[in-house]
């Protein structure tokens, strides 16, 4: 996430509110944040835009349903940014930006109603070890698969499967735990499908699979998550359990 001047008066409001703040010896991301975060220059943070990149490609322009929540664009605009920074944005889908509103770029405004901001290392502590899997074991398992997720869900969250995906990659810690028990039984993640469940109707529900093939005897073992992705929360409507090719 980064947050960019669309004029230049704006970017000179901003200059004469650096000169004013202590910013001697830092970055110049460091000095940004630390600006903005002085509840004197919380104006300035309505005057930018806000682009949201995936894989580097510039990809929405940001803008909080809520005013009160331009908060969460603060706490996204890290001081110390890392490769490891990750953000996840809920919200609806508008229309393409226009060309005034961010210095020439023309990519859609997402409204969002909540941004969650995490790094991979927090993620990965964050989510319960069983006691019957090694420590180093669980930990390696865990942030392989969310590395493997990330390359699939490398996405601009506008289709249903990689919604449900980017879902179950930082909100549940089931798919980690079977990740080491995989592991730790001899097994690989060799596939993560999506499909439209056959219990789909009215609501809008998805299947995850989960793929693993034992490394000696090459048998494949299949287990699925489902997800309703109607509305604009996803959330579970099955738990991780076998699954079985019909």
């Amino acid at each position: 996430m980064e947050a960019r001047f669309p004029t230049l008066s704006a970017e000179k409001e901003f200059a004469q509110a650096a000169g004013r703040s202590k910013t001697a010896g830092l970055t110049d991301q460091q000095a940004l944040s630390t600006v903005l975060l002085a509840k004197e220059n919380r104006y300035l943070v309505r005057q930018l835009c806000w682009v949201f990149s995936i894989e580097g490609i510039e990809t929405y322009l940001l803008y909080p349903r809520d005013p009160s929540d331009f908060d969460l664009l603060i706490t996204a605009l890290r001081p110390n940014p890392s490769p490891l920074d990750m953000d996840v944005v809920i919200g609806f889908l508008g229309p393409v930006a226009p060309p005034e509103m961010c210095n020439g770029l023309m990519v859609p405004i997402l409204v969002f109603d909540q941004i969650y901001s995490l790094d991979r290392d927090a993620l990965v502590k964050s989510i319960p070890k069983p006691n019957d899997i090694d420590k180093d074991l669980f930990k390696s398992a865990a942030e392989e698969l969310f590395d493997k997720l990330m390359q699939l869900t490398d996405n601009a969250g506008a289709m249903d499967e990689h919604r449900a995906v980017n879902y179950l990659a930082v909100r549940y810690p089931t798919i980690y735990t079977k990740a080491a028990e995989a592991f730790a039984q001899n097994a690989s993640l060799t596939a993560v499908d999506v499909r439209p469940s056959p219990l789909s109707g009215i609501r809008k529900v998805v299947d995850v699979i989960f793929s693993y093939t034992n490394r000696t005897t090459d048998m494949t073992e299949k287990f699925f998550v489902r997800v309703d992705v109607t509305e604009e929360f996803p959330f579970l409507t099955k738990k991780l359990s076998p699954y079985f090719d019909r």
